[in-house]
């Protein structure tokens, strides 16, 4: 592992910092991009205009046109936390502008797959839709937009996943990432998209006359549904983005938010007052996305779109069940796959599973498990090391669940600093044989188009694929597992080397000792941080005074930081530091611990240089 620091534009900082921000704030936003403090303005007058967005225009009139006939409109959702509170965004936003029959289908995870398929376009035409609207889904989906439009329907993609070479030939489209979209925002989430659909759509009825500017509805109040599925999908945080969370955060902070969101609060003994993008990510999204992976995700969207003060206290005690449930799965799952890792480093290469062991692991690249060397950090305690002649994991096992591979793939990822795959085999009728695989990969490694390439070298060996650069998923035939291993295996050695395949932890270096309070903590939780614009975390070396085991697998430490004693505690890690009084170069993020009414200062450690 390796400790770097960012580069701070000296004169950036200054600028901002002779502007108004705060000194250690404007050394961190300056290392993030931030150029000018009109960059920090998260004024939604700031948001980039809904005419800049390719499609929203023609969008508007659509879904105008079918509000005015008095149409049957059927948004068809994703079953994970962006699609879920996009259904409930497009839903309550279509009624507040006027929409009369507005409805939903979810596809089930195990049963339909991903998308808007074939089976589904019939099931919306049954329905009795005149209107089908995708959202956070649609740009792959060639079948069933062909078929939606056989049956009669008009249909409207609104996605923001890469699209393929060719297009659904819907009647409209609206996708930051499709071609010829010059929106800033490439990053938008499905939410977003949603969202910005609507705020077309309410321009469009003001121009027809059918809106009074002085009365319209006010879709800000949708900004806590958007922030959430935004900080959850893991989407870049750029600066419109951070402006649609910052404004979803105000409005939760000020008790402003749907039922649903404020029960999510209390199963999750999180304050609404004081509510983070980490809430969102850590807390309020898992147990949406629960609902997706092992139930059904209409039990999410019902929250979301509940205004019920009963009925959403039980639905959320549904979804934190469920997400318990979740968790015990995946420690299974998790422990499963280490064990396969381990098995096949300990044979060094060998390839054929230990006997009475149906199971599958494919670390990719040449020499498989020669020479593994320690890569430290708090999830290497007890886990194979991975040396840089290893390029990519695959794991596949017959009792996996498939709702749950995409995390376990993470999980590998974090601890192996890997593109990592995990297969399940599908439980859905008529699909016997097939895997349905889910990835997650490190930085410098384009995922999904390790697949697209996977896809080309290999016709046929993908059935499906799409996703992202860091996630993506994939079906394959089990009897196709082999040669996607020796494919991916392929991309993999071409596309990375040794400095990609190092572990890295960007820091914003040491921190100054007055900054090491308890109000820095709630200063710096209050702004927006995510993925792209990555939370603070400080380096420097500290002087070890102790260290203990808590609950058999955390590290409590007794650091001197600058002179000064504070408390520490490294999670998930087991393996002790070098001996007390000895110094260490630690990774590290503030934290305010509470114990008994007194707030103290701590030091949550992301990894050390030993």
């Amino acid at each position: 592992m390796k400790i770097v620091t960012r580069d701070v534009p000296p004169r950036v900082a200054w600028a901002l910092e002779q502007a108004g921000v705060h000194p250690l704030l404007a050394r961190l936003y300056a290392a993030r991009g931030v150029r000018d403090k009109e960059e920090l303005d998260d004024a939604l007058a700031r948001l980039l205009p809904p005419t800049t967005l390719k499609g929203t225009a023609e969008a508007a009139i659509l879904l105008a046109d079918a509000i005015a006939a008095d149409q049957r409109l059927c948004i068809v959702a994703d079953y994970d936390c962006d699609g879920a509170t996009a259904c409930a965004v497009g839903i309550r936003g279509l009624r507040m502008l006027g929409a009369r029959h507005v409805h939903y289908i979810v596809p089930d995870r195990v049963v339909d797959g991903y998308g808007l398929t074939a089976p589904i376009s019939r099931r919306v035409k049954d329905s009795g839709a005149d209107l089908l609207i995708t959202v956070d889904n649609g740009i792959a989906s060639m079948e069933g937009v062909a078929l939606a439009r056989e049956l009669g329907m008009r249909v409207l993609v609104t996605d923001h996943h890469l699209p393929a070479a060719e297009l659904p030939q819907a009647d409209v489209i609206v996708n930051p990432n499709q071609p010829g979209d010059a929106f800033e925002s490439k990053s938008l989430a499905g939410v977003g998209v949603m969202f910005y659909v609507l705020l077309a759509l309410r321009a469009e009825l003001r121009a027809r006359g059918v809106l009074d500017p002085a009365t319209q509805p006010k879709l800000d109040a949708l900004l806590p549904l958007v922030a959430l599925g935004t900080v959850a999908d893991v989407v870049k945080l750029d600066a419109n983005n951070r402006r649609l969370v910052a404004q979803g955060l105000k409005r939760i902070r000020a008790g402003h938010m749907p039922e649903g969101l404020r029960a999510l609060f209390d199963v999750a003994s999180r304050k609404p007052a004081q509510a983070s993008a980490f809430d969102f990510g850590f807390a309020l999204g898992p147990r949406i996305n629960a609902a997706g992976r092992l139930a059904d995700m209409t039990l999410g969207i019902e929250l979301l779109l509940t205004d019920d003060v009963g009925r959403a206290d039980e639905l959320a005690r549904m979804l934190d069940g469920i997400n318990r449930e979740r968790r015990e799965i995946e420690g299974e799952m998790r422990a499963q796959a280490l064990e396969i890792v381990e098995q096949i480093f300990a044979r060094r290469g060998a390839t054929e599973p230990s006997p009475g062991r149906p199971k599958t692991v494919s670390p990719t690249g040449p020499n498989h498990a020669q020479d593994l060397p320690a890569t430290g950090g708090s999830e290497d305690a007890g886990v194979p090391s991975v040396g840089a002649n290893i390029s990519a994991l695959c794991v596949f096992d017959p009792d996996f669940h498939e709702g749950v591979v995409g995390i376990v793939a993470a999980r590998l990822k974090d601890k192996l600093h890997r593109p990592s795959f995990v297969f399940a085999a599908s439980r859905a009728p008529g699909h016997e044989g097939e895997l349905k695989g889910s990835g997650r990969s490190i930085p410098g490694f384009h995922l999904r188009d390790a697949l697209d390439l996977v896809s080309k070298r290999h016709p046929g060996v993908l059935l499906r694929f799409g996703g992202h650069a860091m996630a993506a998923g994939c079906t394959i035939a089990e009897a196709h597992f082999e040669v996607f291993e020796r494919a991916l295996d392929e991309v993999a050695r071409e596309w990375l080397d040794a400095a990609t395949l190092t572990r890295r932890i960007e820091t914003d270096g040491a921190l100054p000792a007055e900054y090491r309070r308890t109000d820095v903590v709630d200063a710096l939780a209050r702004e927006v941080w995510g993925q792209g614009f990555a939370p603070p975390t400080f380096s420097e070396e500290v002087e070890v005074l102790s260290q203990r085991l808590v609950a058999e697998k955390h590290l409590a430490l007794k650091l001197r930081h600058q002179g000064q004693p504070v408390d520490g505690i490294w999670f998930g890690r087991a393996e002790p530091l070098p001996p007390s009084h000895s110094r260490v170069k630690l990774a590290f993020r503030l934290e305010a611990d509470e114990w008994q009414g007194v707030r103290r200062l701590r030091f949550l450690v992301e990894g050390a240089e030993l």
